[in-house]
């Protein structure tokens, strides 16, 4: 049932973190972006070194296992990736109490996030053992879908831990504190590889569980993280004071309400973007296991571009967030077209590098004594290259999504995910991937087109919000 919290205790936030006044420059903005996004990004890189790690060690077992490594992967990441579209609202919600100093709300909005990650935890492991029946109605084949199974067994008993994880992580980057995230995921990494070799291969003692003890290392991982930082939360939180033992246990339905109702589009938008690339790589498995695999390795490095950005988004979300609770509205368009300009920039770098070393960034994942090395080498390069417009296009997508989330802006991006990617990118990369004769590369050339439609009706609207904020001479309303 809903409960009243305690009145709370003045508390100072900000971690040092200035908060700019309208009168500040563009630059200054800039300055305190990117100093929020840092920690961000690297959390970000963090979790996707873990996955790399994971396909790393898993790719020398051959390319059959890597191909159901990716299999089980998109599975996952599909129903995972559901529930992070709605822990998402925790940012904005948290961020724009905090921007007023309400650290009532600021308290609910991190008690209800758990409880929603608690929740949702339920039918995402449900699907996850079931990834095989998936597999199968979607028609893979046999042998694949139960390799990827024994991948999805593992990496079931970790989806609470994760969405916990990440309940904690949106709401403390949403008060400036995403420090201790950073740390975390920094202390992990190295855990996880370690784990994920001695599983996979049977050492010191311990039997080999192949693709099983990869997704098992995992998760054993994602209860570390989480614990971890239910740890900070009770001893080095700056709310440990003003929260007492009964407050975690209380149900505060009409929090959770607005969550769902603010996250529910963002699912569904991250959903049927993260979709589309789940249809690439089951189209990708269709063509042969070497397209596949291929496709993989490029879809990992698209990742790793994915987190840098969206660590910059979750920046963009906080800081427009903050403008909105503080009511400056002048901040909102400088800190939307900051994170965008800063975004393009670094993924244009990054993007071109991958152009270059593609060769030997897809000999990274394949044992020279892989089956069909040199095929799957030769087509993953021709995917990093074609894929290096895709990277910079998602990326601004990624950006303009997180500063409209701090506007709570979050139903037509999803209208907009629904025709750049469900109408468009899925149409072209059918057609140009199969009646055409381009094959794998076909796939990303649809990818690329679909995410460039996506980031460019983003940013359009982003502007015009922006603009039509800054006409009223407010922002939107605040949550109450």
């Amino acid at each position: 049932m809903h409960g009243q919290d305690t009145e709370a205790k003045p508390i100072d936030f900000t971690g040092g973190l200035a908060i700019p006044s309208s009168d500040h420059h563009f630059c200054v903005e800039a300055r305190e972006t990117a100093k929020l996004a840092l920690p961000m990004v690297l959390s970000q890189l963090g979790q996707v070194a873990m996955t790399t790690t994971d396909l790393l060690f898993i790719g020398r077992m051959g390319t059959e296992m890597l191909a159901a490594a990716a299999l089980a992967g998109r599975v996952y990441l599909v129903f995972f990736t559901f529930g992070l579209g709605l822990l998402a609202a925790i940012a904005p919600v948290a961020g724009r109490a905090f921007g007023a100093g309400n650290t009532t709300l600021v308290r609910r909005s991190l008690r209800m996030g758990l409880w929603e990650a608690a929740l949702l935890s339920l039918p995402i492991m449900a699907c996850a053992l079931h990834g095989e029946a998936i597999l199968l109605a979607l028609g893979q084949g046999p042998d694949a879908a139960r390799l990827a199974q024994q991948h999805l067994s593992g990496l079931a008993w970790g989806v609470a831990p994760a969405l916990g994880f990440q309940a904690i992580r949106s709401f403390m980057g949403a008060i400036n504190r995403p420090g201790p995230v950073l740390w975390i995921m920094l202390a992990a990494t190295p855990i996880n590889a370690l784990l994920v070799y001695l599983l996979v291969h049977g050492k010191v003692g311990v039997p080999p569980l192949g693709l099983f003890g990869a997704g098992l290392a995992t998760s054993v991982v994602n209860c570390g993280t989480f614990l971890a930082a239910l740890l900070f939360l009770k001893t080095r939180f700056p709310l440990r004071d003003n929260i007492e033992p009964a407050d975690w246990w209380r149900f505060d339905w009409p929090l959770l309400r607005q969550l769902i109702v603010m996250g529910a589009p963002i699912s569904v938008s991250t959903l049927t973007g993260y979709g589309v690339s789940s249809v690439a790589a089951l189209l990708a498995g269709r063509m042969s296991t070497i397209a596949l695999a291929a496709h993989q390795i490029a879809a990992q490095v698209g990742t790793i571009l994915f987190m840098i950005s969206y660590g910059i988004s979750m920046a963009a979300a906080v800081r427009i967030s903050h403008a909105v609770g503080r009511n400056d509205s002048s901040a909102i368009k400088r800190a939307g077209l900051v994170a965008v300009q800063l975004g393009m920039v670094i993924a244009t770098i990054v993007a071109a590098g991958v152009v270059v070393a593609r060769s030997e960034i897809a000999q990274l994942f394949l044992a020279e004594s892989t089956d069909d090395v040199d095929a799957t080498v030769g087509l993953a390069s021709k995917l990093l290259f074609v894929g290096a417009a895709f990277y910079v296009a998602d990326a601004v997508g990624t950006i303009a999504t997180g500063g409209l989330r701090g506007l709570t802006d979050t139903r037509v991006p999803l209208l907009f995910a629904c025709i750049a990617y469900g109408l468009v990118g899925i149409s072209v990369m059918y057609v140009l991937s199969l009646t055409t004769g381009l094959g794998a590369v076909g796939i990303w050339l649809g990818l690329s087109i679909g995410s460039s439609i996506y980031g460019g009706l983003l940013i359009v609207r982003f502007w015009l919000l922006a603009n039509r904020v800054s006409l009223q001479g407010g922002p939107l309303s605040c949550v109450k």
